[in-house]
Order: C-alpha cells, then structure tokens, then sequence
C-alpha cells in the first residue's frame, strides 16, 4: 500500500474519487470516502528511514556507542 503523499498513493486517491464521483457521490464526499478507503487499509504508517544516512547522525542513533 503506498504511503500518502506519495504519487502511487495520489493516483489511486484520484481512481476512487472518480469511481465515487461517477455513481453520484458529491465532490467532497468522493474524496473523503476516497481517502477513508486508502488509510484503512494496512502498511500505510511511515516505515521509517531507509538508509542509514536518514537514521540521523551516529552519535545520535538510538543504541549508539559513541
């Protein structure tokens, strides 16, 4: 599930609002009801930092021994 924010997370916000839209939900309640739908599902929490460098300076690190 891509992460909000993210372009994959916007186009498939953008596909159900659409969908919403064209069985005759109003503007608004198409993109609520869209970003409802996107943020119930699993694995959209930030994973965290992907490389070391965004972990932060080393001394700093949690479980640092410097």
């Amino acid at each position: 599930m891509p992460e909000p924010g993210s372009k994959k997370y916007d186009t498939r916000r953008a596909r159900l609002r659409k969908d919403a839209e064209d069985s005759g939900v109003s503007d608004q309640d198409a993109n609520t009801a869209a970003n409802e739908e996107l943020q119930e599902g699993e694995g959209l929490r930030s994973r965290g930092p992907r490389t070391e460098r965004g972990r932060g300076p080393e001394g700093e690190r949690p479980g640092s021994t410097r």
